[in-house]
């Protein structure tokens, strides 16, 4: 049952269909509201197809999707919860503007201890992975539709978690480098300095 495909036009799959076009649908225009330009999106293959390329390639996989309803609804569940999730922060984001909002978050991030950060971020994408977990346990393997929500929440959980850590990791990683460029800098202007002082300290006429 859940291996099954549907056919092609069929009640399932227009159904399965108009879904995918809702979810999918949430999911761009929460994330036009926030980030117009993807200047905040955490997903770097979305970041670098681009609104046009982006649009194509779920055009094509909505229409394919569609004929397995396991796989139509697992997508349609995170894309759903990511489109909320998005639609939370998306006023602001778009009030700040994006560049502006980027530089409030990585200076509240470099502010806060990493422990506690990732404390807190273990806890809602564990507690709410537990939630999709404890219904596929409990759905059966013949239940399609509460087992492919759980799955959902599942795979929701864990892309929030993954592109959260790799936005965080580039975020340090950006630190670190700035930090260096910064210490070498500084190392130059205090050698120049130090000659400069060598230089002013010589006796008039002695030779450099």
């Amino acid at each position: 049952m859940m291996d099954d495909t549907v056919p092609f036009g069929s009640r399932w799959y227009l159904t399965m269909l108009a879904l995918l076009v809702f979810s999918r649908g949430m999911d761009f225009l929460s994330t036009w509201i926030a980030t117009p330009n993807l200047a905040l999106e955490g997903n770097p293959i979305a970041k670098k197809l681009g609104w046009k390329w982006g649009l194509l390639l779920n055009v094509v996989l909505v229409f394919v999707l569609s004929l397995w309803p396991l796989s139509a609804i697992v997508i349609a569940t995170a894309s759903v919860m990511v489109a909320a999730r998005n639609f939370q922060s998306a006023w602001l984001m778009r009030s700040l503007g994006e560049t502006a909002y980027r530089e409030w978050y990585v200076e509240r991030l470099r502010g806060t201890r990493l422990r506690l950060f990732l404390f807190c971020l273990a806890g809602n994408t564990l507690l709410t992975a537990g939630v999709g977990a404890a219904l596929v346990y409990f759905s059966g393997p013949w239940r399609l539709i509460p087992l492919a929500i759980g799955m959902g929440i599942v795979a929701y959980s864990v892309a929030v978690l993954f592109y959260t850590l790799l936005a965080v990791f580039r975020i340090r990683r950006a630190f670190k480098r700035e930090v260096r460029i910064l210490a070498a800098a500084q190392a130059r202007l205090v050698a120049d300095e130090t000659l400069l002082v060598e230089t002013c300290s010589r006796p008039p006429g002695q030779i450099i």
